[in-house]
Parts: C-alpha cells; sequence; structure tokens
C-alpha cells in the first residue's frame, strides 16, 4: 500500500520544516533545528489562521432590537383619547384606537368573560337539576333532624270517632276524616313534624264505661312514650283545617312565645275566673297574675272561645308539670263523679283544676283564639266576632269547626276551608296568569264573576 505521506521518523510525530520553525524566522533563514517544531503547534496555528471570524451585530441588546416598536407603544400612552388624530406616514392609518397596547390583550378580558358567564350557567343549571331531583326529600329530612326542630313536635289528631258504634257512619263522616287526616299528613311532612293518628273508637277498654270518652290523657301519654325526642304535643281534633301550610310552628309561635303567649286570664275571662287566687298561704309565685314571666315555664299552650277554654286544639309540653296534670286529669274522681255534670268531658275537667290548683296557673299560657283554634260562621252565636271568626284578610293559622254537629253540616264546611286553602296557597305563576287574565278581562270591558 503506497501511502501519501511516508511516516515521521520524529517520536513526536511531525516533519521538520524551517518555513514553521519560529525561531528560524527570527534568526539566520539558513539554519534550522529540527527539535523545535511538532505537529500539534503546526496544526493549532493552522486552526487560528483557516477559521473565520465570529459575527457580531452592533444592535445586541433587547432594548437596541425593540426601540423602534417600544417607542411607538409608548407615544399611544399618554393619549386622552381611544380615537385622536395622528399623521398617517408616521403612525399609519389616519384614526388609530389606542384603549389597549394590541388587539389581543384587549380581547382577553372579553374571552375570560364569557368562559366564566358559561361556567356560572353550567353550575346554575346543576343546582336547578338538584333542586328538582332532591329537594323534595333533601329538605324534609334536614327538617326532621335536631338541627331542623321538626323533631321536637308531635301532631297527635283524633280520628275514627266512636268508629260507628253509636251512629253508623256514611259518606260524608268518611269523607270528614279523609280528608283531614290528609290536611295534617301533608303539613307534618312539610315541616319534618311526626304525625300520631288516635284511634277513639267506642270500645270496652276501661274497667268503667265513661273513662273511654276521656282519653286525651291518656292518648297524650302514650305519644309521649312512643316520642321520647319530642317536646310540644299538638292535639287536634278531626273537624279541624290547617289553614296556611308554609308557616310553620316554630315561625308561629315558639320562635317569639313570650310576645305571643299572655298568662294573665283577666286579659279575656269569660267564665269570671277569680286571679290570682286569694288565700294568704300562697307564696309570690301562687299570688302573681303573670307567673314567673319566664316563657320556659311554660307547659300548656291552649285559647278560650266565648264560653271558656277549649281544647279542640292545644300544645302540652313534655315535662315534670305535664305529668302531675296528666295524673290528676286522669283521675277517676273526675270521671266517675262528675261526668253527668261536665258536658264537654276533659274539657270541663281542666277548667275546675285550673281554678282549684294554683300550681296549674303558673304552668299555663292563653293564645289569641284565632291564632290556633279560628272558628267559622256560626259558631259561638250567629253574629260575627273578629275575635272568634276567621278572617281570610288576616290569613288565620287554623280553623275548628267546633259544634257543626249540631244544626250545622260539617263535611261543606270542611269542603269549603279546604277550597280556601289551596287557592290562598296557589303558586306565583298561577296569581300572575290570573292578573294578566283579569287586566285583559278589563281592557276588554268584562265583568269579572266572583
Amino acid at each position: 500500500m503506497t501511502l501519501s505521506r511516508s511516516p515521521s521518523p520524529r517520536p513526536g510525530g511531525g516533519w521538520s520544516s524551517p518555513a514553521l520553525n519560529a525561531a528560524a524566522d527570527a534568526g539566520s533563514p539558513g539554519t534550522f533545528s529540527p527539535n523545535e517544531i511538532s505537529w500539534g503547534s503546526v496544526k493549532a496555528i493552522s486552526d487560528e489562521t483557516d477559521g473565520y471570524p465570529s459575527f457580531a451585530s452592533r444592535n445586541t441588546g433587547f432594548f437596541s432590537r425593540q426601540r423602534l416598536k417600544i417607542s411607538t407603544r409608548l407615544s399611544t400612552l399618554w393619549r386622552g383619547s381611544s380615537h385622536e388624530y395622528s399623521e398617517k406616514d408616521d403612525h399609519g392609518p389616519k384614526w388609530r384606537h389606542t384603549d389597549c397596547f394590541r388587539r389581543n390583550m384587549c380581547s382577553l378580558p372579553g374571552i375570560s368573560t364569557r368562559r366564566g358567564r358559561f361556567r356560572l350557567l353550567v353550575r346554575l343549571l346543576i343546582l336547578w337539576i338538584v333542586y328538582l331531583l332532591f329537594l323534595s326529600s333533601i329538605v324534609p329530612i334536614y327538617r326532621r333532624s335536631p338541627v331542623g326542630g321538626g323533631q321536637k313536635f308531635v301532631i297527635i289528631l283524633g280520628s275514627n270517632v266512636e268508629g260507628g258504634v253509636m251512629e253508623l257512619k256514611g259518606a260524608r263522616e268518611w269523607a270528614i276524616e279523609r280528608n283531614s287526616i290528609w290536611n295534617k299528613k301533608n303539613y307534618a311532612l312539610k315541616w319534618g313534624y311526626q304525625l300520631e293518628l288516635a284511634n277513639l273508637l267506642a270500645k270496652k277498654r276501661y274497667s268503667h264505661e265513661w273513662r273511654e270518652s276521656w282519653e286525651k290523657g291518656d292518648i297524650i301519654r302514650e305519644a309521649m312514650l312512643k316520642y321520647p325526642h319530642a317536646e310540644w304535643f299538638w292535639w287536634l281534633d278531626l273537624n279541624t283545617w290547617i289553614m296556611e301550610y308554609d308557616t310553620s310552628l316554630q315561625q308561629h309561635i315558639f320562635n317569639n312565645l313570650e310576645s305571643k303567649v299572655y298568662r294573665d286570664i283577666t286579659a279575656y275571662n269569660p267564665m269570671n275566673i277569680t286571679h290570682p287566687l286569694p288565700e294568704f298561704w300562697l307564696d309570690g309565685l301562687g299570688r302573681s297574675t303573670e307567673g314567673d314571666g319566664n316563657p320556659d315555664s311554660l307547659n300548656m299552650l291552649l285559647s278560650q272561645d266565648c264560653a271558656g277554654f277549649n281544647l279542640g286544639s292545644f300544645f302540652i309540653r313534655r315535662s315534670l308539670w305535664a305529668d302531675r296534670l296528666l295524673d290528676a286529669w286522669w283521675d277517676p274522681v273526675m270521671y266517675e263523679q262528675m261526668h253527668m255534670e261536665w258536658a264537654h268531658k276533659e274539657q270541663d275537667a281542666f277548667e275546675y283544676i285550673y281554678q282549684s290548683q294554683p300550681w296549674v296557673r303558673s304552668g299555663v299560657g292563653f293564645l289569641p283564639q284565632r291564632s290556633i283554634n279560628a272558628f267559622p260562621p256560626g259558631a259561638c252565636g250567629d253574629q260575627e266576632n273578629p275575635n272568634v271568626h276567621y278572617q281570610q284578610n288576616a290569613r288565620d293559622f287554623v280553623v275548628n269547626m267546633a259544634g257543626c254537629m249540631f244544626g250545622r253540616d260539617c263535611w261543606s264546611e270542611i269542603y269549603y276551608y279546604r277550597e280556601l286553602s289551596k287557592w290562598l296557597s296557589r303558586p306565583l305563576w298561577i296569581r300572575f296568569k290570573e292578573s294578566v287574565i283579569d287586566a285583559y278581562d278589563g281592557l276588554r270591558g268584562k265583568i269579572k264573576k266572583t
């Protein structure tokens, strides 16, 4: 194999050359030393002479390169209006929009606003779906919980009065019972209360024949055992109707109990009961007309009609006071000795206990009759009494068809107040539609039918 270059005889490589010897250039051209030149030094010198110099621009800094653009942008900052006159040759178009530095920067808030609106609409749609699907079940669960407060109340409804033993129950009696139970059940379900249906079927359950018609005390005791977490028990007769579904007991009475109740019976005293009792041996609480003035000491709430106490709708609280009252109320002396004289049974018995026992008065509070026990026209006399009879404009809470079985039609009254309650509680959309129709009929000159 023929080599293009013969190998160097020097151990370090390379060939001696007088032209590449720096010492030879400095000294005599005819003399040189082969030991002074190496291949590495020659290659280094060759690289330095054959390479190209690096390119160096005069505008190497950021501000040097962007000077023209920055000066153009800064000229737009001090302009007072969004459209200002400028020379076309200097700044491009004659009229320039100068609200933002760049059009893309101006569009960013719009983009974020549109995204925010879209997200808001999605969230509202999700909330609406949750409302439609789960609100009907979540809200009653919350109201029945200890936090919601519904667990504290039990509605006791006396149903199936006599059960057809004394008299045959017809279609009207069954309709009254069915509608009354439906009314109380819907109200209790809406606000998370418990509903206890008391079966008042006439049958021999007690040792004395008169005791079975004095069952309110016994039924209240059973309800207290059945619902140990309940605090207040609301007794309602069958011929009653709750008119205001959207009003809870807490809102109507118990959130502001002190201002709703009066203790001094002399404020309205149709039975002329002496209050307080004049006995000298009574303590300060027994001689006080207002008791101790503490609403927490109230254990029974009832109303008075034109004849006296009315127990068609009343509240009793679980307490030691209530246990003592039920013991005295359910005592055999009451129903065995006085059943022929007391036509209203437990009601007359409670009136006697209130008059004769000073300790009972300190725990009893009276509510205005129309707040829990409004009467329809015809009850308590033929003339209308605004303190006794139902007032539609005032939106009274409960109507009690007391005495409707004596010369009045119970089913007609129940049906009337049922339809009136539906009309008063109609949704806002129905009311708006009716107002539009009435306005349209008024423009056409039609007379509204009443």
